[in-house]
């Protein structure tokens, strides 16, 4: 079916201004101003009242921290401290059945937000939740949002000398198999792929160097990206250089992973050598605004990272160190944050776009996602400016971001639907509120 997306409001694509043609589940034709389709159309979609941008991709989260959003014993706090209260939380009390809604009320909010593509950084395996992969695969599928399930692991506990508990982590060999087992089973690397698999040890101060460095083995073997967290706070810095007698990213290079496949999370304190180095080798970042902010890490040298050759992405992070799982508003914090960083003129609504678009594209590694172009999947956010917050707006690309857009209209992946009026097609927004909200007030009883 041929499906004519016709006369948008506004549309962040290059001679696109009577619209775009979708067909199987992929963009075929940019229609420019005065034009129409090239050849017959089965269905015309009237944009004329909705702002068209690419589906935005997420590249960093934690899915089951939705469950911990404001919690009492953790808010004002730094990273560390704030670890340190919510471990012992989390261990005690996410399941299966916890962590399932987690996933689906993170997955929902970031459809939703006008997000069609996400990366979850899962590193937390109490007994029971050894599936924790499984579980996310089914659930991105049922919502048909596309995804990066991230293995992530932690093998270094309190007993060790790390932070996390003995409860929540996982000997080597158990996680190198269950690598193994979820790339074999998932990890799809055909063009328009919903399910991919990257491989994420948590972070330095979680795991051991063997473990990061047989990662990159398997990741080399089965063509899948890498990920980790990575200089998100001067503790970390403290940390490395008293155990490893050097900085992050030079126990990065020792571990081997200063490559392409690999993007890092926050990229904060990185020094001018350090940025250089990352760019040559392509390592991307996911930039992380909002939960930055929140726990007072720092702010990431984005324009230094891609002037370098870093790919630079959007992520929302944590719903406990961002409280929410809305991509969208993340843009705007972005934003803000980088003109704080820099100044009102080099620091665009238009980089903000391309991280949350072409720049996660990147990070993950997919070629196929990412913009509004012929070729590229139908990955598409449509946003309405009727509401008060955008009464006279006169920019339309710049309005969904300066006046602070939360909910797309519409959202398309691969070609079809999965938010209609603003409401996904595939969940009981009410009924998925209800369920989660009494599994979160466990974690409240643990206080």
């Amino acid at each position: 079916m041929r499906m004519w997306i016709k006369d948008p409001l506004a549309i962040l694509a290059e001679n696109a201004a009577r619209g775009i043609v979708v067909e199987d589940g992929r963009i075929t034709e940019c229609v420019p101003a005065g034009q129409e389709p090239s050849s017959p159309v089965d269905q015309t979609y009237d944009a004329s009242s909705e702002v068209v941008i690419p589906g935005l991709i997420n590249t960093h989260h934690h899915f089951f921290q939705t469950l911990t959003r404001a919690h009492p014993s953790a808010i004002n706090k730094e990273l560390f401290p704030w670890l340190q209260a919510l471990y012992p939380i989390w261990a005690r009390n996410v399941t299966p059945e916890t962590f399932r809604l987690g996933t689906r009320l993170a997955l929902t909010e970031l459809l939703m937000s006008g997000c069609t593509a996400a990366s979850d950084h899962h590193y937390l395996f109490p007994a029971g939740l050894e599936n924790a992969m499984d579980i996310q695969v089914e659930e991105a599928t049922r919502l048909g949002i596309r995804m990066t399930v991230t293995r992530g692991s932690m093998n270094l506990s309190q007993k060790d000398g790390g932070l996390p508990p003995d409860t929540v982590v996982q000997d080597e060999d158990t996680i190198l198999a269950d690598c193994e087992r979820v790339l074999s089973r998932y990890h799809d690397t055909s063009e328009g792929a919903m399910i991919q698999v990257a491989l994420a040890p948590c972070a330095p101060f979680t795991v051991t160097k063997r473990l990061m460095r047989e990662s990159v083995t398997l990741a080399e073997r089965f063509d899948c990206r890498l990920h980790t967290h990575l200089g998100e706070t001067i503790d970390e810095d403290d940390y490395c250089l008293h155990h490893f007698q050097c900085r992050p990213v030079d126990y990065l290079e020792e571990c081997g992973w200063l490559n392409e496949r690999v993007w890092l999370a926050h990229g904060i304190h990185f020094n001018d050598d350090e940025v250089r180095r990352l760019g040559h080798a392509c390592v991307g970042v996911c930039h992380c605004p909002t939960s930055n902010m929140t726990l007072a890490s720092g702010q990431c040298r984005t324009k230094e990272l891609e002037a370098a050759g870093c790919p630079v992405g959007l992520g929302v992070d944590g719903s406990a160190s961002n409280d929410n799982s809305n991509l969208m508003e993340s843009l705007r914090h972005a934003l803000m944050i980088n003109r704080l960083t820099y100044d009102a003129a080099s620091v665009t609504h238009f980089d903000t776009y391309r991280w949350a678009t072409e720049g996660s594209a990147r990070c993950l590694g997919r070629k196929d996602l990412g913009a509004i172009a012929v070729g590229k999947q139908a990955d598409l956010a449509f946003y309405r400016l009727d509401e008060l917050r955008f009464s006279g707006a006169g920019d339309p690309l710049a309005a969904l971001i300066l006046c602070g857009a939360h909910t797309a209209n519409r959202v398309m992946v691969a070609g079809d639907w999965k938010v209609i009026d603003g409401r996904p097609v595939h969940i009981d927004i009410e009924r998925l509120r209800a369920e989660h909200g009494a599994a979160a007030k466990r974690f409240l009883e643990a206080l």
